[in-house]
């Protein structure tokens, strides 16, 4: 189930959609004490390059994070000057992907079919996010796993969570994006971190198998 894109790191992404500066620096240590070592802000969150670069400062190798619902060429500068690494989007941009690329960034573009999947590739993604992956659902990921080049890590965001890893892995699927299920605006970061404990077993259990 590895991948060299996730070395070192469980393929888990944490979407903290809605977290504040303030809430940051403790969400980010639950979550890095818990396991989960990937971490995006989305753009459409209060301050987030602030939050990010409040994580970023503390993450000192110990974790990969950059931002979420990047849209436009320009973020993606933001994204690096607050010093995130990771670009994803719920769309595959072209242009925000070459940004991604040129400035030495990561890029996970959003994707549900083998049309945008191919076109992403084309552009440079680093792996593709298949959102909303409950609506293509595991059997719609399979069948485009078909056709995709086998070495590209294939992310289940929207609708993946703890119950369902399993089903998603057996589709294909590298690794997850996951939002509400493990954060939510004004989550105590205990509870984040309880939250990700139990998404992290689930994980390894379903990658056990």
């Amino acid at each position: 189930m590895s991948h060299p894109l996730f070395a070192g790191h469980r393929p888990l992404v944490a979407i903290l959609r809605g977290i504040t500066p303030t809430e940051a620096e403790a969400v980010f240590e639950a979550l890095v004490g818990a396991g989960i070592t990937l971490i995006e802000v989305p753009l459409n969150s209060p301050e987030p390059f602030v939050s990010i670069a409040a994580m970023a400062a503390r993450a000192d190798g110990r974790a990969r994070l950059g931002a979420g619902t990047v849209l436009k060429p320009d973020e993606v500068d933001r994204v690096r000057d607050a010093g995130g690494t990771l670009v994803v989007s719920p769309n595959a941009d072209a242009t925000v992907i070459a940004r991604t690329k040129a400035l030495g960034l990561e890029s996970y573009p959003g994707v549900m079919t083998p049309t945008e999947a191919f076109a992403a590739l084309a552009a440079g993604a680093d792996a593709l996010k298949f959102f909303p992956a409950e609506l293509i659902g595991p059997a719609g990921i399979k069948a485009m796993k078909a056709v995709l080049p086998k070495h590209v890590p294939l992310l289940a965001v929207g609708g993946a969570d703890a119950s369902n890893l399993a089903t998603y892995i057996a589709a294909g699927c590298t690794g997850f994006g996951i939002g509400s299920s493990l954060y939510k605006p004004g989550r105590a970061a205990d509870e984040v971190a309880e939250k990700a404990r139990a998404l992290v077993a689930a994980y390894d259990a379903a990658v056990a198998g």
